[in-house]
C-alpha cells in the first residue's frame, strides 16, 4: 500500500513520523527494541546505509522489533523490505540494552550474509554501500560505531 505514494513524499512523511516518533519516546518512556544488521561481503567490507529520514549520515540497516516478533525473523524482515534482499548465516553477535531517544531500548546486533544484491529502496534507504572496517566514512552514527566494535573486537 505504501508503494502507492510517490517516494519523494514518503521520505517526507517518513521524516516528519521519525521526529514525531523521537518526541512521543522522550515523553512516555516506554521500552523499546531494535535489530541492527552487519553483513560483511568476501571482501571483508561492511555494508552501511543513509537513511531518508534522520541525519543522513551512515548507519547499519535495521529497525524495530514489533511486537511478539522474533528478533532473527525482525532482521530478515528489515533487509527484505530496506535493501530487497534475503539473509544468510544470521547469528547474533550482541544483545543489550541502551537508552534511545530518552527510553529505554533492547538493542539486538546480528551479523549475516546477503543472498542476492542489496540495493537501496529509495524510500526509506536512500543510499547503501560498502565500506573497508579499516576505511569507514568520517560520518557514521555513534551507536552504529558502537555496534561494529562489538561486532569485531575480540572480548
Amino acid at each position: 500500500m505504501l508503494r502507492l505514494i510517490p517516494a519523494p513524499l514518503h521520505r517526507a512523511l517518513m521524516r516528519l513520523a521519525n521526529r514525531l516518533r523521537k518526541r512521543w519516546r522522550r515523553l512516555a518512556k516506554r521500552p523499546t527494541a531494535g535489530v541492527s544488521v552487519i553483513a560483511v561481503d568476501r571482501a571483508g567490507r561492511v555494508l552501511l546505509v543513509r537513511h531518508g529520514y534522520g541525519s543522513g549520515c551512515w548507519s547499519l540497516p535495521g529497525g524495530g522489533l514489533g511486537r511478539a516478533e522474533n528478533p532473527r525473523a525482525c532482521a530478515r524482515r528489515e533487509i527484505r523490505e530496506e535493501l530487497g534482499c534475503d539473509l544468510e548465516h544470521v547469528e547474533l553477535a550482541a544483545q543489550f540494552d541502551e537508552v534511545l531517544h530518552g527510553a529505554p531500548h533492547r538493542a539486538f546486533v546480528f551479523t549475516a550474509r546477503f543472498s542476492g544484491e542489496p540495493r537501496a529502496d529509495g524510500r526509506e534507504v536512500i543510499e547503501a554501500d560498502w565500506f573497508a572496517l579499516d576505511a569507514l566514512p568520517p560520518d557514521l552514527v555513534s551507536f552504529a560505531a558502537y555496534r561494529l566494535r562489538l561486532a569485531f573486537t575480540e572480548p
